[in-house]
């Protein structure tokens, strides 16, 4: 044990000692919240107006398809197919007689095409302006009478909550989704990042020579079990140096934010979050928001979100890094040997990252449950589940299940690598194949 002890200890300080280590550690922080800036400033800048001319052969689209800051509707006469690009236009839609009850196409040609955002949001312009239309016919109900009932029947906003038998929580969809995206594509690289990394390692210290020498003094299992600690421990320092230089930016702009509005925005949450009208009305816009963000944060169980994070990277890391391992001690100098043996390993990975895709959109599915509890995939898709609640969404046999089967599944490939390793790492100059370490793991 004391052996392993010096080998992760070793492995450990050189990786945290590096140069890189330390930049990406503190620039990372900084990194993603550039991203995150500049993304929503291009796309607000990026935010483009089509001008669309419309041919309409019924006579009545002009009083109900409504144009705005994304779509505006012109009805001139004189534009046509041939002329609307040198009008200014960016489309023309041709709208043919339609009859109550038959499907009718309508087409539109364009010269700067809409995107599958603008596609929909045009057809359902045309739905509503045919229901709007439809409803006057058949009740005289004129339009501004329609957006005046629409406008003023917007009075009901749902808020959900977590049924725990006598307690229930506040819970919100978005942030659940938020939380589950990133916590599953953050083990899907970190697994990847540092797998590779036990890999490389491994690989320098055969091509080297220096394994031959270290495994004089210490047996092969116990060489590869250090490498394996000692760069998942890095890996948990860099993320909670993450966590650690995150919140200490929320902090930091939190000072930017003027006295007056934190003032308000604390009187909000003392007279009941934002369930007082009286108080959100005196409020300002600023502070309802940061309210409104706050009371939205306050409805995740970070605390529970950061231990399973924590396990179910630990324990990802674990269960492939071990393979990755096994890989590095097998191949020799050549890396395109390496990428062939990976492909069983990462297929896997890239499964489960389409699997948690899908398990955020329905987190209760049976695909979602069972790739959960499978350890190839529970450690990306588990993560994606529990932010939407335990055990509302996630039962607790589910996770007490994939949890043991997490741990389970370490062990074996733990085993399996080990045997491999401790083959691989001093054969030199044959060409590895899956077949051949397979003889190797079960050889007695």
């Amino acid at each position: 044990m004391s052996k392993i002890w010096l080998i992760t200890r070793r492995e450990y300080l050189t990786r945290v000692r590096n140069r890189t280590f330390l930049l990406s550690t503190f620039l990372f922080p900084l990194v993603i919240i550039l991203f995150i800036a500049g993304s929503v400033a291009i796309s607000m800048q990026t935010h483009s107006r089509n001008r669309i001319a419309v041919i309409d052969a019924n006579g009545y689209f002009k009083d109900y398809l409504k144009s705005d800051s994304a779509l505006s509707f012109d009805f001139s006469p004189g534009i046509d197919t041939l002329n609307y690009g040198q009008k200014g236009f960016s489309a023309v839609l041709i709208i043919p007689l339609l009859h109550e009850g038959q499907k009718t196409d309508c087409r539109l040609k364009y010269k700067k095409q809409l995107g599958l955002a603008g596609m929909d949001d045009l057809d359902h312009r045309i739905s509503n302006a045919i229901t709007d239309r439809l409803i006057f016919e058949k009740t005289a109900v004129s339009r501004a009478k329609l957006d005046s009932i629409r406008k003023n029947s917007d009075l009901a906003n749902i808020k959900s909550y977590e049924d725990n038998g006598k307690l229930s929580k506040a819970s919100n969809q978005g942030l659940s989704f938020g939380i589950g995206y990133v916590s599953g594509i953050l083990i899907y690289i970190l697994t990847f990042v540092y797998g590779a990394m036990v890999m490389r390692g491994v690989m320098e210290e055969k091509t080297n020579r220096i394994a031959e020498v270290v495994i004089s003094s210490v047996k092969p299992f116990q060489l590869m079990m250090g490498k394996i600690t000692g760069i998942g421990a890095v890996g948990l320092t860099q993320f909670l140096l993450w966590v650690v230089l995150l919140g200490g930016l929320a902090l930091v702009a939190q000072g930017f934010i003027p006295h007056d509005t934190m003032k308000e925005v604390q009187q909000l949450q003392q007279a009941g979050a934002m369930t007082n009208g009286a108080s959100v009305a005196r409020a300002g816009d600023a502070a309802q928001k940061i309210a409104q963000f706050q009371n939205t944060l306050d409805t995740a169980n970070w605390a529970f979100i950061l231990f399973c994070f924590l396990f179910y990277f630990i324990g990802g890391y674990l269960f492939y890094s071990a393979l990755f391992a096994a890989v590095g001690s097998a191949v020799n100098e050549d890396p395109q040997e390496a990428q062939s043996l990976m492909m069983p390993i990462t297929l896997p990975v890239i499964f489960s990252f389409f699997i948690m895709t899908a398990a955020i959109q329905d987190p209760t599915g049976p695909l979602a449950v069972w790739a959960s509890i499978i350890p190839f995939s529970s450690p990306i898709v588990m993560m994606a589940r529990i932010p939407f609640g335990v055990p509302s969404t996630v039962e607790y046999w589910q996770l007490g299940l994939s949890m043991l089967f997490l741990v389970l599944g370490f062990l074996g490939t733990t085993w399996l690598a080990g045997k491999i390793y401790r083959t691989g790492i001093l054969m030199y100059g044959k060409k590895p194949t899956w077949k051949t370490m397979w003889k190797w793991a079960f050889r007695k």
